[in-house]
């Protein structure tokens, strides 16, 4: 046991801006060197899952928006699928490519905020303007589809509610030159700098085997060199249709964590580039959804469905009492599983480098504290 009076307490957050608003770490100190962090989570409880057994079906769909609110669309679709699946329906197949092009445009928004952070909180601030610039088009898309930017309440229990617009070719076409410039320019300044790797490389490491052990998913377990996702593992929607690699890391450090999602953000181009090429060779009168009733009252049961969300593994477990109410909702968000690890991740490490592990883990509070 660590006798704390031995070292200097330290509150990092909420209120430090590196902390995001809602996260506290009560950290001990040797010097400059972490003896033990303890994060204290909750400020954002909301009580999600509780509020879903007293919506009904389709009104819980909102409430998925809050969760990862950097990739909101990817929230909406795990949810639907969920309950997709307790109903024994599956989305028509153009709608199923709709859904996959959103979600790989709100993954490399999502990849997008985590770098540009991840730079500002290690004093690079360039970079996040060539990607925030980058994530207001993707945005500007989801705002000419249905209406909304952040929280957008995408899609319906059965499929979504309209094609694509008219004008998404020309849109992407610009959008996929500009995500390929805003990435060069931030690997020009931030992967060969001298700075940036003495503050990134080697630091905050965690083993394949740890990852696995706390339950890693996502950006943060590949990488640690486990190559793992859902979308190639256990491919759901269309995603086996599709070519496209895996990026993995090998030590499982800030770095790693930096580049895999760097790479992740080409991959998801390739995929979308795909889709629409489905798309597109699909007929317009094609059916965008399913036949589901107005009022959902599903069988009795239970069900876990999970996509990869761009932090990992996002489940909903449904639990249906034949009512038009989930009887209840449990969500599984990656966020949680990578954040418990924290304390050991950053114990025995400089305090600079706490900063630059809780950024490259990019822990989303309102998916964290539900």
């Amino acid at each position: 046991m660590i006798n704390h009076d031995d070292y200097v307490k330290i509150n990092i957050g909420p209120s430090h801006p590196a902390m995001h608003g809602t996260l506290r770490v009560v950290a001990y100190t040797d010097g400059e060197t972490v003896v033990s962090a303890d994060p204290e989570i909750g400020y954002l409880h909301r009580g999600v899952e509780k509020l879903g057994e007293h919506l009904s079906y389709h009104q819980f769909i909102p409430i998925t928006d809050r969760l990862n609110y950097c990739s909101a669309i990817c929230n909406n679709v795990s949810y639907e699928m969920a309950v997709e699946k307790l109903l024994g329906v599956s989305a028509p197949e153009k709608a199923q490519l709709v859904r996959v092009i959103m979600m790989e445009l709100a993954r490399i928004a999502d990849h997008q905020v985590c770098v540009g952070i991840l730079g500002v909180d290690l004093g690079a601030f360039t970079p996040f303007f060539y990607l925030i610039i980058q994530r207001e088009e993707i945005y500007e898309i989801f705002e000419h589809y249905n209406g909304a930017r952040l929280t957008n309440t995408f899609g319906r229990i059965g499929g979504v509610e309209a094609d694509l617009p008219k004008d998404f070719e020309q849109r992407w076409k610009k959008l996929k030159e500009g995500i390929a410039r805003a990435n060069e320019e931030t690997d020009k300044l931030l992967t060969h700098n001298r700075i940036w790797m003495d503050r990134t490389i080697g630091v905050t490491t965690f083993s394949a085997e740890d990852a696995l052990a706390w339950g890693f998913t996502g950006p943060c377990l590949r990488a640690c060199g486990v190559k793992r996702d859902l979308r190639k593992d256990e491919p759901y929607s269309v995603y086996d249709r599709f070519d496209f690699e895996v990026p993995v890391g090998k030590y499982g450090d800030v770095f790693d964590r930096y580049m895999v999602r760097m790479r992740e953000m080409e991959e998801s181009v390739k995929i979308i580039d795909q889709a629409f090429k489905l798309y597109k060779d699909m007929p317009a009168d094609a059916p965008l959804m399913a036949k589901v009733p107005k009022t959902i009252k599903p069988p009795a049961g239970e069900v876990y469905s999970a996509i990869e969300s761009p932090n990992g593994e996002l489940g909903f477990f449904i639990k249906s009492d034949g009512s038009d109410k989930p009887y209840r909702i449990k969500i599984r968000p990656p966020c949680y599983m990578v954040y418990q690890a924290f304390p050991e991740m950053v114990k025995g490490e400089m305090i600079a480098d706490l900063i630059a592990c809780l950024s490259s883990l990019n822990v989303i509070a309102g998916e964290l504290d539900r």
